[in-house]
């Protein structure tokens, strides 16, 4: 007999513990099913030396945060997966770990949902599997010679792992930049092909740049209507690093320490690698980016009275680069191992309902599917900027649980601790 619950969430890592901890608090009852341990993501698809791109006063949950003495400092891999199983174990989440989905279909007015643990009938299903599941390569890649070392940031673990020779970092978001540093300083040459991305400071007149954005409304910034949800899910993250040292990583910073930076990559044969010819007008839309982002910032300053040292180095730009190459010769180069650093797409083999679009991304409304009882969290842009942020992605679960309660016809007794994430962001304003 399959077992029952009103709600069955896909996925233990933030995302579902934050929605679990949501239902807990609204006395609705539900369970998790996770693949593998809590947090498996950072357990299983991490590289060693990654920390938070967020400060850990950022990381905060609904009903739990970051409790240190360090809260300007960056979480490491390690650090964020004791963080997922203390929360879990703050409330005491009905997780099944090590359960893999295999089918989820529609029964009656609620869903069946098949697991390699038994099979379970649930009035309402959220699918929480996250943002970053499955690397986003493009179709080319299969063109490149054999011989040539193909990694993905999911299975990188550290330069120890690669093979001798140049390794070429394709991407220059955050997980780009950072990989192409390590593997630099580690003694390999390492190229970048670098598309849009968004040059940022790690720090702002005094404050953390992540401290601006959140007190400033930023982060919140919700997702317009109108919005094209393709462009949306590809927006790339910012060029930061999360360095004790507090230290700024971008383009320019590795040019200095020696990497090449050529155009984006469009297409491979054999040895050869396609390149566009757009470093130069990619690299100027990123000046832009950049200062319309501290502009706002130093209006909100401005229309708060804070006081804030100015900081003119923050808008000097070191001007375009440049780059003339069209094609790069792999093998001519030295380069033995291709690192995509190109983001991630969703996947969903298990999921047998007409929700998905020619993208492969489940058509949602803040969280809401078209189909009534589905509801997915984590994904990027969901409701707002920070919908795939540790922080964001509690505001959003605290929110959807009002859909959720709604097609139970459940009334929550509580408001799941809604706005206590925004006590930091005024402790931020009275600091200055």
């Amino acid at each position: 007999m399959p077992q029952q619950t009103d709600v069955l969430i896909i996925g233990a890592g933030q995302a579902g513990l934050a929605m679990s901890r949501c239902l807990t608090d609204a006395d609705i009852d539900h369970v998790l099913i996770e693949r593998g341990n809590v947090g498996e993501r950072w357990h299983s698809e991490r590289w060693d030396s990654l920390r938070l791109l967020t400060p850990n006063w950022m990381t905060r949950l609904p009903g739990y945060a970051y409790q240190g003495n360090d809260p300007d400092g960056f979480m490491r891999r390690t650090d964020v997966v004791r963080f997922l199983e203390a929360y879990r174990s703050s409330f005491d989440a009905p997780v099944e770990t090590r359960t893999r989905v295999i089918d989820l279909s529609t029964e009656g007015s609620g869903f069946r949902v098949t697991t390699d643990g038994g099979v379970w009938n649930a009035r309402s299903v959220v699918v929480a599997t996250g943002a970053c599941d499955r690397p986003n390569v493009p179709a080319w890649a299969s063109g490149l010679s054999h011989d040539i070392e193909q990694i993905v940031p999911e299975r990188y673990r550290s330069p120890r792992d690669l093979p001798a020779g140049g390794v070429l970092v394709v991407g220059a978001s955050a997980t780009g930049i950072q990989l192409a540093d390590e593997i630099h300083r580690a003694g390999h040459q390492v190229t970048v092909a670098a598309g849009r991305h968004v040059r940022v400071p790690r720090c702002y007149r005094g404050r953390d740049i992540m401290a601006w954005l959140d007190a400033c409304g930023f982060l919140d910034e919700g997702r317009s209507p109108d919005a094209d949800a393709r462009q949306l899910i590809r927006q790339p993250s910012l060029q930061l690093i999360g360095h004790p040292g507090r230290h700024a990583l971008d383009l320019p910073r590795l040019a200095e320490r020696g990497v090449r930076i050529v155009g984006h990559a469009i297409g491979a044969d054999g040895d050869l690698l396609g390149v566009a010819p757009d470093l130069s007008h990619e690299c100027m839309a990123a000046e832009e980016r950049r200062r319309k982002l501290l502009a706002r910032i130093d209006t909100f300053i401005e229309g708060h009275g804070l006081n804030a040292p100015q900081d003119p180095l923050a808008w000097a730009w070191p001007g375009a680069m440049g780059s003339k190459i069209t094609r790069l010769d792999l093998r001519a180069a030295g380069i033995r191992t291709v690192v995509w650093a190109t983001g991630y797409r969703r996947s969903y083999p298990w999921l047998q309902l007409p929700v998905v679009d020619e993208t492969g991304e489940i058509r949602n409304i803040g969280g809401v599917s078209d189909v009534p009882g589905l509801f997915v969290l984590g994904l990027p842009f969901m409701r707002r900027r920070s919908s795939t942020f540790i922080d964001g992605v509690g505001r959003d679960a605290e929110e959807l649980l009002a859909d959720i309660a709604r097609h139970l016809n459940h009334i929550p007794e509580t408001d799941c601790l809604k706005g206590t994430r925004h006590a930091a962001q005024w402790d931020i304003l009275q600091a200055l």
